[in-house]
């Protein structure tokens, strides 16, 4: 099989991995050291880091061949997809003549299970390892870390990537045992504690070499099964807590060519996953808790974000008066984020807060305006009432800002 058919499979096959991002990776500038490749750039799969640089990476499978019978999955031992392989040389290949050409400025590199986890996690280190040590490869790398391989081969693999993920692919141990039987949550926990424990000795250690400097993450697929958001949000925060986890990426499950009867022929709202990214940024920037988020079992609401939901279901703490509330309540009205929150707590210190500033800050008025209190601005009585408001302010498909 030719290069380029290879690519073509194998590039489609990891499509379904959303876990790319690569937020919190190093500059690895070449200027006055011998290499190729910087993490800045445009190019093939664009992702973006917190501070708006767009990262182009070549985002491949090592193989799509899998001993694995995941029943979410297209490339289950079961399906008849069209089978790839390619070698460590040739993804190194690849990696270097995108880069050359000026098309990505790093790798995303994942694989089906080919013989053995060891085996699978052996090659993956290859490619890296070739492109750190032989080419001097400076751009950026993110392997997918196979959760039944050795805790050695894992504290290799961050030595050469810049981030390492384990998908924990459904939301609960139920679910996971009834559609991905060979896979087991325990062996996927023990692969994030073993990423965390490098990371937290390279922090300790003024001479440890660098571990995995962009962190880790993972990715849950929203849909394939009965979980309600509430379980993935509960989830996600224990994630953040146990592994301090960068990222939880979440994907909605996308029905399979001859998917078997055991997952759903259609697919979740995309608005749905959408939400929960929503819901996730507010536990890793606003402080907000999974329970405040939906304090019940169920799902997050479509028609409107889930800030806006939580200000509606606590109306006793509005309005806030943006002269004197602390920074973080600012943060938790609607329209308002947390760089306004704390651009609006430096402006009072020199004069009182107007409802003309917030204009100035870009903040998102027509949904913070019956929520604030400023010197010349109270909300009149008539928009106090939480039904009307989430007529008013519930969203419609054109309108789906993170805010």
């Amino acid at each position: 099989m030719q290069l380029i058919e290879k690519l073509t499979i194998l590039a489609d096959a990891a499509k379904y991995d959303a876990s790319c991002a690569s937020s919190g990776a190093p500059k690895r500038s070449s200027k006055g050291k011998d290499g190729i490749g910087s993490t800045n750039g445009m190019g093939i799969c664009h992702s973006y880091t917190p501070d708006g640089r767009c990262v182009a990476l070549l985002k491949v499978l090592l193989t799509n061949f899998c001993l694995y019978d995941c029943q979410y999955c297209i490339n289950r031992r079961s399906s008849d997809v069209p089978r790839a392989r390619f070698t460590p040389e040739e993804v190194v290949t690849l990696t270097l003549d995108f880069y050359k050409r000026n098309c990505i400025s790093g790798l995303f590199l994942s694989s089906g299970i080919i013989r053995s986890a060891d085996y699978t996690m052996e090659q993956l280190i290859r490619v890296a390892k070739l492109l750190r040590q032989e080419h001097q490869f400076r751009g950026y790398i993110h392997l997918k870390t196979i959760p039944d391989a050795a805790p050695e081969l894992i504290a290799e693999a961050g030595l050469y990537a810049d981030r390492l993920s384990v998908n924990i692919e459904l939301p609960t141990e139920t679910s996971l045992v009834r559609l991905a039987p060979e896979k087991n949550v325990g062996s996927i926990h023990q692969a994030m504690h073993s990423i965390h424990l490098g990371e937290r000795e390279a922090q300790e250690e003024r001479r440890a070499p660098r571990f995995a400097p962009a962190g880790q993450s993972t990715q849950m697929i929203v849909g394939a099964d009965a979980t309600d958001d509430s379980t993935i949000l509960h989830n996600a925060q224990s994630l953040y807590h146990d592994y301090r986890l960068r990222r939880v990426y979440y994907s909605a499950f996308s029905p399979i060519p001859q998917s078997p009867k055991t997952v759903p022929f259609e697919a979740p709202p995309l608005l749905r996953e959408h939400r929960l990214y929503q819901a996730d940024f507010l536990m890793r920037g606003y402080g907000f808790s999974a329970t405040e988020l939906l304090a019940g079992p169920g799902n997050l609401a479509l028609d409107i974000d889930p800030k806006l939901a939580w200000a509606l279901a606590n109306r006793e703490q509005f309005p806030v008066d943006l002269n004197r509330a602390d920074e973080s309540l600012i943060a938790r009205v609607p329209g308002i984020g947390v760089l306004s929150a704390r651009r609006l707590g430096a402006l009072r210190r020199e004069r009182r807060i107007r409802y003309e500033d917030l204009t100035r800050l870009r903040c998102v008025l027509e949904k913070a305006k019956p929520f604030i209190v400023t010197q010349d601005y109270r909300p009149p009585r008539a928009e106090h009432e939480s039904v009307v408001l989430r007529q008013q302010l519930r969203d419609t498909p054109a309108q789906m800002a993170l805010w």
